[in-house]
């Protein structure tokens, strides 16, 4: 009987560079924003925040990672999941740490498995959606 499991993780040194390379994207067009990286699990691998982005930006970005890593689908996904379910709606808006609004993406693996998420808070939601997939390409993932 096999008692571990394996389960795909992003490594460090992905979740660093993606975070890199969503401030740079962020930079390049001047916003400001926190961006962070989690695991499956939704455990904290890397963050960045940019001098002068929103303080309460920092909580969004990581539970938008947190969502996306949650569920394998971006946050911006989740009103078209809920639809016209007033129910869900109302059960999901009492959960903590989820967001329904994009910015965060989850970071894809092999074979429709995803490696964790990435959130990104601060400039709008579609600015930040686009610095959140800058993060992903930069390490061959977008």
């Amino acid at each position: 009987m096999q008692v571990a499991a394996s389960t795909p993780g992003i490594t460090a040194e992905a979740a660093a560079a993606a975070c890199s390379a969503a401030v740079a994207h962020a930079a390049a067009r001047g916003w400001r924003i926190n961006v962070a990286v989690v695991d499956r699990g939704g455990n904290l691998m890397a963050f960045l925040r940019q001098p002068g982005a929103f303080i309460h930006s920092i909580g969004i970005a990581i539970d938008k990672a947190y969502t996306s890593a949650s569920f394998g689908f971006p946050t911006k996904a989740w009103m078209g999941a809920i639809g016209h379910d007033e129910g869900m709606k109302l059960g999901f808006a009492n959960q903590p740490r989820l967001i329904v609004f994009g910015g965060g993406l989850p970071v894809p693996g092999d074979g429709g498995e995803w490696l964790g998420g990435i959130g990104v808070s601060g400039a709008s939601e579609a600015e930040d959606e686009e610095c959140a997939r800058a993060g992903l390409a930069a390490i061959g993932l977008a």
